[in-house]
C-alpha cells in the first residue's frame, strides 16, 4: 500500500484518499459498458476516507481495480461498448471521467466472497451473485454468496481540505496545557516545523482557485 501510494504521489504529495463501491452497482444482465454509461456525470464508487465529497470529479493519479465483472458481447450502443476487453472498457471510462490524471487499472474475474462468516447486511434486491434486481424479488432472498467489487486509491484534491482542516486544529492547540506531551521527548521548534509541513502538503493538492482562496487564508492569518 506504502509502495503504491508513493506511485501516485508527486509534486510534493503524500497522501491518498480511498473510494469503494461494495457491490459494484450492476444490474443483473447488464454489461460492463451498460453499467459505466449510466454514471457519465458521477463515479459509481464512495468515498472512503474523511474528506469532504465534490461535485465535480478530478484527480492527479488513481490506481483502481474491479473484480467480478466480465464484458458481455452486445451490439455496440457507445464507445465503450467498441472495446475489445473489460480492461479497455474500465481505462477508457476512467480517461473520460478523469481527463488528464494518471490513471492504472486492474481488472479480476473472480468476485469477492461473502459466505460466512462474512457479515449478511446486503439489500434484498441482490442477487446469490451480487448483481442488482429491478424490483425485490417474490421469493424470500437466500444469502448473498459473492459480490462484484471496485475499489480505488485516489491522490485528489479532496484531501487538501481535510490536511488543511487539520492542520488549522492543531495550530489552535494550545500546547501549554499538553506539557506531557513535549516532555517525552518532542520539541517545540519539532512540533512548529511539523505543523508547516502539514500545511505545506495540503497546499500541494490545491487546484488553481483554490490556491487563491488559501493565499487570502494565509494573510487573514
Amino acid at each position: 500500500m506504502m509502495h503504491l501510494a508513493e506511485t501516485l504521489n508527486f509534486s510534493g504529495r503524500k497522501v491518498v484518499a480511498a473510494w469503494a463501491s461494495v457491490p459494484f452497482p450492476a444490474l443483473r444482465g447488464y454489461s460492463l459498458p451498460d453499467t459505466l454509461c449510466a454514471y457519465q456525470q458521477d463515479v459509481p464508487w464512495k468515498l472512503l476516507s474523511s474528506c469532504r465529497e465534490r461535485k465535480v470529479s478530478c484527480c492527479f493519479a488513481q490506481s483502481v481495480v474491479l473484480r467480478g465483472i466480465c464484458k458481455e458481447r452486445k451490439q455496440p450502443t457507445s464507445p465503450l461498448h467498441t472495446c475489445e476487453s473489460t480492461e479497455q472498457i474500465l481505462q477508457r471510462y476512467l480517461h473520460t471521467v478523469f481527463p488528464g490524471a494518471f490513471s492504472t487499472s486492474h481488472v479480476l474475474e473472480q468476485p469477492c466472497s461473502t459466505l460466512p462468516p462474512y457479515p449478511q447486511f446486503f439489500s434484498p434486491l441482490l442477487t446469490r451473485q451480487g448483481f442488482l434486481l429491478d424490483k425485490p424479488p417474490s421469493y424470500s432472498s437466500t444469502a448473498v454468496e459473492s459480490v462484484p467489487v471496485l475499489a480505488a486509491l485516489q491522490s485528489s484534491p479532496v484531501l487538501h481540505t481535510l490536511l488543511y482542516s487539520l492542520y488549522k486544529d492543531l495550530q489552535q492547540m494550545n500546547t501549554r496545557r499538553w506539557a506531557s506531551f513535549f516532555a517525552a521527548g518532542v520539541e517545540e521548534d519539532d512540533y512548529q516545523e511539523a505543523l508547516q509541513e502539514l500545511r505545506t502538503l495540503s497546499q500541494c493538492y490545491e487546484m488553481g482557485f483554490e490556491a487563491e482562496d488559501s493565499e487570502d487564508e494565509a494573510d487573514s492569518d
